[in-house]
């Protein structure tokens, strides 16, 4: 076994050192966040707040959880989520995998017309209009197909697609497999790693968005639970702000943002280690067989 160098040992005692750092400057808001939305409104007005929650105070957990409408909502984000990011993914898998083949007449086209939609859009009215004249409006498709696919994920998919070895299709095809066949069978499986992390993509950017439900819901049963804690917000701080609340509303007015952000990032936070571990594994060790 070769030891290792002397300048080797101090790199990875100075790496260490350094990505402690990074880890420590990065979790510290998110920390700070958690500690302001336990702690009483005296000590986050007052700045006292950094890592640890002072004035223990639960109100504005509280009046979120004892309100119906909050898990409604709740429930309501979690099957936007699931279904938008299905549609998402089928779409997305599909165009990507259809735009990797070289050999596809009108492929720089579809290209094209993908990369046109990152630069311009058809504007908030007109996409208004449409969604209305299809009848989408009160749905999950209001929310699921305007936002269907992100081109930045499309072409990730896309340039992920052409890595993988052309001789494990074309054995599939000798083996008698279909097109679909050597998508689902084949090229999938070996994905595990850009599937997963276009599923989080997707979910994350679904769970938070707000404004589609906004412009679209035209009932309170139907919104997210992130319009129901940005009105929650508003009237919490306009009301502190009037001079017109009382002791609790004040309580709400001062860490309702902390509680929100907390609310919002937990269920991704528990995912995301789930999901993490197919980042980085080797996905294609071991697929060609030399």
């Amino acid at each position: 076994m070769v030891r290792p160098s002397r300048s080797y040992r101090v790199f990875q005692g100075v790496n260490g050192v350094v990505l402690s750092l990074v880890v420590l400057v990065t979790l510290y808001p998110f920390v700070n966040i958690v500690a302001r939305s336990f702690s009483g409104e005296r000590q986050i007005r007052a700045g006292e707040v950094t890592l640890w929650p002072k004035g223990f105070n639960l109100t504005t957990y509280k009046i979120v959880f004892q309100d119906s409408m909050f898990w409604r909502n709740y429930g309501n984000t979690v099957f936007y989520t699931v279904v938008a990011t299905a549609v998402a993914m089928v779409l997305t898998t599909c165009y990507a995998y259809v735009l990797s083949k070289k050999q596809l007449k009108g492929r720089t086209a579809l290209v094209g017309v993908a990369v046109f939609t990152m630069f311009f859009t058809g504007g908030l009215i007109p996409q208004y209009v449409l969604i209305t004249s299809l009848g989408l409006k009160n749905s999950v498709w209001a929310i699921a197909l305007p936002n269907a696919i992100s081109v930045f994920n499309l072409l990730v998919m896309k340039a992920f697609f052409e890595s993988l070895p052309a001789d494990l299709e074309e054995a599939a095809q000798i083996d008698g497999l279909s097109t679909y066949g050597i998508l689902f069978r084949i090229v999938l499986p070996l994905s595990k790693a850009v599937v997963a992390t276009m599923v989080l993509f997707y979910s994350v950017s679904f769970w938070n968005s707000w404004f589609s439900a906004f412009l679209y819901m035209d009932s309170t049963d139907l919104m997210p639970v992130t319009v129901y804690l940005r009105n929650l917000i508003q009237g919490a701080t306009g009301g502190s702000n009037a001079g017109a609340g009382t002791e609790q509303l004040s309580q709400v007015g001062a860490n309702i943002q902390a509680v929100t952000i907390v609310l919002t990032a937990l269920p991704i936070l528990c995912v995301y280690p789930f999901v993490q571990r197919y980042f980085v594994s080797g996905v294609m060790l071991g697929a060609v067989k030399g």
